[in-house]
Formats: structure tokens, sequence, C-alpha cells
């Protein structure tokens, strides 16, 4: 029986998308349920699994634009076949046995030369242990990096060896197979006046649209602020390990940042309205997004709710959303609505920025790296680690005095933590209800 495999709905109003790579090859044969390919939409890349096992054909071109509904493969569910890996274990499994016979019958072991008192066994390396931490060729940035975010050489391998090799990877192995890794960072690019044009995909397509839309359709505006990092740096120095402890996740700056922007969302709620037509629309609650950088480019999951949310549940949440967006398991649904956005720039180092809304939103909020600055406390100059925080608003909807009062109240619940408990007032204004 013929079975054929046809381009899927990503959501509503979307009628094409861009095949962006096949996962098998024409006449392989495919298990029931395998991913097979890759789409893009102009929202999100999702993939295509095998609804039935069989050797499978090839219709559609990597890169082609598709039309939702277009037959992109056949799969022939009577052909005879199993895939490679079952194939390959059969005689590994033959020559186990043999090995198994012939360890019945073992043979006489050679004398051992006695040991000298002093001399110490040799420590024995196992395969495990090396593959723990392999001997890779690492950049000061890229060992700090791994370091920082807790990854193993292992960790790198193991990603690396699911990697699907494609023909630009062939091809860059056969043209530098005998250079010296000097060599490669010296020609690693440029010294030719060759050029490549490649083709862009849906989802960078659409986002070129949108950005353009919103410099083109939104008096858009920005102000900035600074904030002392000392006392959330504080915090979590002395609570991470009991809060990692506890909760099964990492304590970082996201957690506070998003729970200080909800409770300034409460305080000015023109922040988090949006313009719908002729009316602007409140919302009586924080769907935030959190940018995330993906091998596809920005995307921008949603915590729902998030003002009901706790550090651990916003910690938690943030950490499954990116490992989606970042692995291309990420749904439509967890990135649409929101109404308002978190970007960090500072993971790569940006020092201040002006972000751009993400429509429809009114309101976007820039984080950087922090950096120990010079700053005037009480009269006394001291050295502090410094973030500066960029707000980028429609100013259509939002005054610029809604805008600084919100950013001034995040400041304000970063630097006292405490504020966060009592709706952006102090423990004392709490406590004598002022």
């Amino acid at each position: 029986m013929s079975l054929e495999i046809k381009i899927p709905s990503p959501g509503e109003s979307i009628n094409e998308v861009q095949l962006a790579s096949w996962l098998v090859g024409d006449g392989d044969f495919v298990e029931k349920d395998q991913e097979i390919a890759e789409i893009d939409s102009d929202k999100a890349t999702l993939s295509i699994a095998a609804e039935e096992g069989g050797k499978i054909s090839l219709k559609a071109e990597e890169g082609a634009t598709l039309e939702v509904g277009t037959v992109i493969a056949v799969i022939d569910t009577d052909a005879k076949g199993a895939p490679a890996k079952a194939s390959a274990e059969k005689p590994a499994g033959k020559e186990a046995a043999g090995k198994e016979n012939i360890q019945e019958e073992p043979k006489p072991e050679a004398p051992k030369a006695p040991a000298l008192k002093d001399e110490k066994p040799a420590p024995k390396v196992t395969a495990k242990q090396s593959d723990i931490d392999p001997d890779l060729n690492l950049s000061p940035l890229a060992k700090a990096l791994m370091k920082e975010n807790n990854i193993s050489g292992n960790d790198l391998v193991e990603f690396f060896k699911k990697h699907r090799i494609g023909k630009e990877d062939v091809a860059y192995y056969l043209s530098n197979k005998g250079s010296t890794s000097a060599e490669l960072s010296m020609s690693s690019w440029g010294g030719t006046r060759d050029s490549e044009r490649k083709k862009m995909s849906t989802l960078r397509l659409k986002l070129a649209e949108r950005l353009v839309s919103v410099k083109n359709e939104t008096a858009m505006l920005t102000t900035f602020n600074e904030v002392n990092m000392t006392p959330i740096m504080n915090l979590r120095n002395k609570y991470k390990d009991q809060f990692k402890e506890k909760h099964g996740v990492s304590l970082g700056f996201m957690s506070f940042f998003t729970k200080a922007v909800t409770e300034a969302l409460n305080i000015v709620p023109g922040v988090n309205a949006q313009i719908d037509g002729n009316e602007i629309v409140y919302h009586d609650y924080a769907d935030i997004g959190i940018a995330v950088s993906s091998p596809k480019g920005l995307m921008v999951p949603v915590l729902r709710n998030a003002e009901q949310m706790s550090l651990a549940d916003i910690e938690k949440n943030i950490k499954d959303l990116a490992v989606k967006a970042r692995s291309n398991k990420i749904t439509i649904d967890e990135m649409t609505g929101g109404t308002f956005t978190i970007t960090n720039g500072g993971v790569f180092g940006s020092m201040l920025s002006t972000p751009i809304i993400n429509p429809p939103q009114s309101a976007i909020l820039g984080m950087h790296n922090i950096v120990e600055r010079p700053i005037a406390v009480n009269g006394k100059v001291e050295i502090h680690p410094i973030m500066y925080v960029a707000l980028s608003y429609d100013h259509r909807i939002i005054d610029g005095k809604e805008s600084v009062t919100f950013l001034v109240n995040v400041k304000q619940m970063l630097e006292n933590p405490a504020k966060m408990l009592f709706g952006g007032k102090d423990p004392e204004e709490s406590l004598l209800q002022l």
C-alpha cells in the first residue's frame, strides 16, 4: 500500500511553508513515527513524522516553497526492509555468540611476572572515562562559556553525534583534511572573491516583514535606566544551592526580571495593553514572552499567567520552553499571544540596545550585560555590578510618564527584592497601609 505524506497546516492563516530539510534519504526504510523532514513556517520550524513504516520515496526538493496539503513523499508500506541500525546489530550478535563459545574453553594463562613491592598499578582508563572528558581543541572563550553553562566536553560530542552531516560539512572536510589547526584558523575565511546566494527561510522572511512593519506602523520610542544588581546577586549567591536542591532548577536573573515586570505591569497597566483598531485592549493578566535564540533565528515562547508564578515556576517554564525552541520542538500555540516581551542581549555581551516591539504588543524590555561601574552611594563612590535596561514602547498608547514610571518600578523592585512581595511597595509601607 502506498501512503502519501502531505504538508500539514502549521496554524491558522498559514497557507504555505518551506521544506527546510530532509532527515532521511530517497529509498530509505523508515519506521512509524520517525521524523522524516523539517518545515519552516512564518512562525516556527516543525517536524513531519512518518505515519507508517516502509520504504520512502521523496517527491519534493529541500528549500522548495510548498502549499499546505502538497504531497512531499510516498511510503510503500508493503516493501520489505529494515533500518540500517537493525541490520548492523545482527552480525554483532553472531560475533558476540562466537566469543562466548570461545570463552567456554579458556586457554591457559601465561605466567605473570612477580610484581615489585614499590610498583603501583597503572590507572585503568576505560572507554567510559575517556568519553566523559574527550580531547577537544577548544578556544578559551568556548571553555569559559561551557563552564558558565555547566556543559561538559562529552555533552558536545553527544550533541554532534546526533547532528546530521550535510554536503557543506563533507565539502569542508575534503578541502581542509590535510590542513593543520594553525592553517585552518588562518584560512577559515577570506582570501577569495567568491560569493554565495541562499534563499531566505520563510521564518526569516516573515521576521523581516514584521520588523519593517513595526518601524513603519508604530511610534516607537525607547527609555533607559540602570539597575544596581548587587542586592539580586547577593540574594542569588546566598540561596542558589538551596533553591536548586529544593526546586531542581537553577536560580537565574530572568526569573527576578520577569517577577519585577509582572508587578510593574500591575502598577502601570497601559504598558500591558494593545491597540486593536480604534480601541485599546487592557489585559488582566501578564503573558510574558521570553526571547530565545535558536538555530533557526529568534523565537519568543510565552509564559502564560506569569503574574501567578513563583520564581521557581518561572525558571522551570523558561527552561522547558528554551529547550523546546532550541531543539525545534516548540509549537505554534506556545509562541502565540503574549502581552509583553523580555529580551536579554547581555548573554551575547551587549552593553546597550534599543529592542524592537513584538507586535501587537506595545512594549518590550531589553536586558544587557552586567559590568562593574563606579556609582555614587550615600555620597561615596563605590564599585557595583550595573546593568543598563531599555524599554521600547509604542508612544501611540503609552505616554512618557507611564513608560518612565514602569521602568523605575522595575528598577526599584530589583534593587529591593522584598518589594516584589508587596505589589511594588516597601514592606513598611504595606504594614502601615500607606
